[in-house]
């Protein structure tokens, strides 16, 4: 398994981890920043990623390792779709102060109310160490600026990772701990790397599907970001899990008709639109056009194509037929 420790903005995480000690919860998902939309190929989804602090006064002036949280995916989005999709999970109280933030870190200031784009790290549940349990990573050097990789196999990535899983269980983070459990048993039994299963948020789930769709809705191929919305085909309200299978990028529009019933997705991946938009509204003609037509966009791995269970479940119980 692959580690990131990646050199993470103090206030960023003071702000983090004293939100998820107001709420007395875990935070399902936090969004580590970049304050530049540059790549990141770090990781894979379900490999983790340490937040490494800033040298200063609260650390001693050394390299601790004070939390992390596990990959889940990247994404470049406008600031204000980051904003609206993790509101205060970016780690600050407002848009305007997490504006202020990062322009403080971007080598060309922005023009006043510019909507720039960031790198955004999704990382799902995310762990803040007691202060007390922060670590020293060894041989870290004082010129790295974004971050460094590093495997279970090397010498560091092993003792880092040792050191998380212990801090996992001393600190009670149970899930967690049972998913380092599940790895070590796999690998003594099998001697095969594996992952941990990362468990998306809301606003993971949107960019993960945002991402698996290649940005464009799955009826029009629209590619506008901010018209197009992830879906749930089956509502977590009612236990649809936050997974690419169980959602569907749409433009906005079709997404609320979705939700409402006048529109669904067959089990072979067409659209159907219900008699019920003509009766109700006395219009609708401008999607009366769908009916029939075959999804013309859908994520190029079939993993994710949306699961015929849950499009038959709305087709049975949402879907105004």
């Amino acid at each position: 398994m692959r580690l990131f420790v990646g050199v993470t903005d103090n206030s960023w995480f003071n702000f983090l981890s004293q939100f998820a000690s107001a709420r007395q919860m875990p935070l399902d998902e936090v969004n580590f920043w970049l304050p530049s939309p540059e790549s990141f190929q770090a990781l894979a989804p379900g490999e983790l990623f340490l937040f490494k602090l800033h040298r200063s006064a609260e650390t001693g002036y050394k390299d601790l390792i004070a939390g992390g949280g596990i990959f889940a995916s990247y994404s470049i989005l406008p600031l204000s779709l980051a904003w609206q999709t993790f509101g205060e999970k970016n780690g600050a109280p407002s848009l305007a102060e997490l504006r202020a933030r990062i322009s403080a870190y971007r080598r060309q200031p922005p023009r006043p109310y510019e909507d720039f784009k960031i790198g955004c790290l999704i990382l799902t549940q995310p762990f803040f160490l007691d202060r007390a349990s922060w670590f020293e990573i060894p041989g870290w050097s004082a010129p790295i600026v974004r971050g460094r990789g590093y495997s279970t196999e090397d010498e560091v990535g092993h003792y880092l990772w040792r050191k998380i899983t212990e801090l996992w269980a001393r600190q009670n983070m149970e899930e967690l701990s049972k998913e380092a459990m599940r790895i070590e048993e796999e690998r003594a039994r099998y001697g095969r790397e594996t992952i941990i299963r990362p468990r998306l948020g809301q606003g993971a789930f949107r960019v993960v599907v945002t991402e698996a769709y290649r940005r464009m809705c799955a009826i029009t191929t629209e590619k506008a970001l901010p018209a197009l919305e992830a879906a749930h085909i089956k509502p977590f309200s009612e236990s649809g899990p936050h997974a690419v299978y169980n959602g569907l990028l749409l433009r906005s529009d079709l997404h609320r008709l979705l939700d409402a019933g006048y529109l669904t997705i067959t089990p072979d991946y067409f659209v159907e639109i219900s008699p019920r938009l003509k009766e109700d509204f006395e219009n609708g003609q401008s999607y009366y056009k769908h009916h029939g037509q075959k999804l013309v966009n859908l994520p190029p791995n079939r993993q994710d194509w949306p699961d015929p269970q849950f499009l038959n479940w709305h087709n049975e119980n949402i879907f105004k037929g």
